[in-house]
């Protein structure tokens, strides 16, 4: 009888670290520069070109990835730490034994557990340091007047800000619908009625509908889905858009002095966010395709091909902030400085605003009292 094969061995775990060839401390990726600089020595060191996955960036097939199928070279095993607040699966230094969530401010314990998972093709690098993030965190907070002058010092003085790349996927496909529905055209009719005991003329509006059916086609290039959980949606949507022209291959270099998050949300969920968007836009193809002044999209039927998809990471600066008992979080997009984060109320700034307006209203409403 055949003996059962050996599993095969596991991957090698990737450290993102580089090591300065000088001092030895850990070197950090310049993104203006383009370089690994060493924030101890001052050294800098060009990122090697000679890795054959340095060319141009490339898609993946989606039905072999359902079939498990795509190439041992597209997949890496690296060691990340669950948090357990919020779940985000965030890389650490292998020498880091106890850290806080960049997302949630929640003590982490560093372990050894290992991600396997989809190696990324492409990120955007960071384009804004961390005191630029900064600036924009504190000038989005001082716009918001009702927020505690407290926080916003807080904000401006604490800690430094976490560079996270956050996972997406992104999603090529071809599609090919066909539809029934009608098309309506407004017309008017002029009807006689009895208003206040009088014969007056008005025009109705009527909807003329007609039968309609057709085919439309689009190719969707890029669509984007977030693929963590860590961070609410809402945050995410708001950084957008990112220049996904800009997309470099990747490397691990980019990744130094910076934390990378796993993905949590597995390819085929993102997939099928993707397609909910696609199903979004295709609906808005079939009613122009209806034409007319109104239409009724009675049954849609769409095919896709060629479905390919990129594991990508994009550049965010973090800040989790505790203060006066309750969490705040900000996020930087760390290409055009655009903020979102939870929107903080001063109670006491409420209640001045209550009274001044009610101030104002008592004393216009004197005056006007006095006038009659």
């Amino acid at each position: 009888m055949a003996q059962d094969m050996p599993p095969p061995p596991p991957a090698p775990v990737e450290e993102h670290r580089f090591p300065c060839p000088q001092c030895g401390a850990d070197l950090r990726f310049d993104a203006p520069a383009g370089l690994l600089i060493c924030d101890h020595c001052g050294h800098s060191h060009e990122i090697d070109s000679e890795d054959g996955r340095a060319g141009a960036m490339h898609e993946l097939d989606f039905e072999a990835a359902m079939r498990a199928q795509l190439p041992e070279a597209e997949m890496e095993v690296t060691r990340v730490s669950s948090c357990p607040n919020c779940g985000a699966q965030v890389e650490f230094d292998a020498d880091l034994h106890a850290a806080e969530c960049p997302y949630c401010a929640t003590p982490v314990v560093t372990d050894t557990g290992t991600h396997r998972h989809i190696k990324p093709g492409g990120l955007l690098p960071f384009s804004l340091d961390e005191g630029q993030a900064r600036k924009a965190m504190t000038d989005w907070l001082g716009r918001l007047w009702f927020a505690p002058n407290g926080l916003k010092d807080y904000a401006r003085k604490g800690r430094r800000m976490s560079g996270i790349y956050v996972p997406y996927w992104t999603f090529d496909a071809d599609t090919a619908s066909s539809y029934r529905g009608e098309r309506g055209t407004v017309y008017y009719v002029t009807k006689t009625v009895m208003r206040d005991g009088k014969r007056v003329q008005v025009r109705e509006q009527r909807v003329r509908w007609s039968p309609k059916s057709g085919r439309v086609a689009r190719f969707f290039d890029d669509v984007l889905v977030l693929a963590s959980r860590a961070l609410p949606k809402r945050y995410t949507d708001g950084l957008e858009p990112w220049d996904l022209k800009a997309l470099e291959p990747y490397r691990p270099e980019f990744l130094a002095g910076y934390r990378a998050e796993g993905y949590t949300i597995e390819l085929p969920e993102g997939y099928d966010e993707a397609r909910a968007y696609m199903d979004q836009v295709i609906l808005r193809d079939v009613r122009r395709d209806i034409g007319g002044d109104r239409q009724r999209v009675h049954n849609v039927n769409t095919s896709v091909s060629d479905v390919t998809f990129k594991h990508i990471l994009l550049p965010i600066w973090m800040a989790a902030y505790k203060y006066r008992g309750k969490s705040y979080r900000f996020v930087v997009n760390a290409r055009t400085g655009k903020v979102q984060g939870e929107r903080p109320w001063s109670a006491w700034k409420i209640a001045f605003a209550v009274l001044v307006l009610a101030v104002v209203g008592g004393t216009i409403g004197y005056f006007i009292a006095q006038n009659q």
